[in-house]
């Protein structure tokens, strides 16, 4: 265990942090994975910009790498121009 105050407040802060990005990583890959399971294409079309600004809002804040976030969005363009 930790001997430092700072070192105490260091543990509590990180932790809350966790918890933070991984509810918000956690909220992106669901609307990801409801974006991919869409198969019709006008409301996958409505869908791709709020998901794509999740992602761009995660890269911006570290909580996933910009190139993650770049190939997600890729994809989910690839798939949204395959569909009829």
């Amino acid at each position: 265990m930790a001997n430092h105050k700072s070192s105490l407040k260091r543990i509590r802060q990180t932790e809350a942090r966790r918890l933070h990005n991984r509810y918000y990583a956690k909220s992106a890959r669901n609307a990801v994975r409801d974006l991919r399971a869409t198969t019709e294409k006008s409301a996958a079309v409505a869908m791709l910009p709020k998901v794509a600004s999740m992602l761009d809002k995660l890269a911006k804040r570290h909580i996933i790498h910009k190139n993650k976030a770049a190939n997600l969005k890729s994809s989910l363009a690839i798939y949204i121009n395959k569909l009829a």
